[in-house]
């Protein structure tokens, strides 16, 4: 038997089927289209609306902001935080930074989605399992940043961050949405 979503999972896959009804949302990342985890909260967002990118995290946080400028809001997917770490130069010195570099011309607008990889029922490991939040508030000063640690704060949080101006990092914790 496969993954199962409990409370805290179906919120997220409220909130991304939510986010997959909007105009101009793309949903990028690998395992979008295909996979057990990610794949499992984007069943219902339509086919035409995601694009599975393959293990290459700078290009695309790059390629989400690409889109942002484009008039698109991205919703880029990262399936561990462990992984975002190899977006940092996209991250903090593109995104972050954006507005300010061109005096306001350009101001993107990416709502990015990552994971803190489970530690149960089997360890990982170190590579798949740190959780980055606090150093990625120390870092980043354009970004909103949300720490989803409670299932009531899920759905709000993600309308929240489509209806901001501003990029948000919204960070979920895998041990809380999945049982095997």
């Amino acid at each position: 038997m496969g993954v199962i979503l409990n409370t805290y999972g179906q919120e997220i896959k409220k909130s991304m089927e939510y986010l997959g009804k909007q105009k101009n949302t793309i949903f990028l990342g690998q395992g979008v289209l295909y996979g057990d985890g990610i794949y499992r909260t984007l069943l219902d967002i339509p086919s035409n609306k995601k694009i599975e990118m393959p293990i290459a995290e700078d290009m695309q946080m790059g390629i989400s902001i690409g889109l942002s400028l484009n008039g698109y809001i991205p919703i880029t997917i990262y399936s561990r935080m462990d992984f975002l770490i190899l977006a940092l130069n996209q991250l903090l010195n593109h995104l972050d930074k954006l507005e300010s570099l061109s005096n306001g011309i350009f101001k993107p607008k990416v709502i990015i989605r990552c994971i803190v990889g489970s530690k149960k029922p089997l360890y990982p490991g170190l590579q798949h399992c740190q959780d980055y939040t606090d150093m990625l508030k120390g870092c980043l000063t354009n970004i909103d940043i949300i720490k989803l640690t409670t299932t009531d704060m899920i759905y709000h949080s993600y309308k929240k961050a489509f209806e901001s101006k501003r990029s948000t990092l919204l960070v979920e914790i895998k041990d809380l949405y999945e049982t095997t």
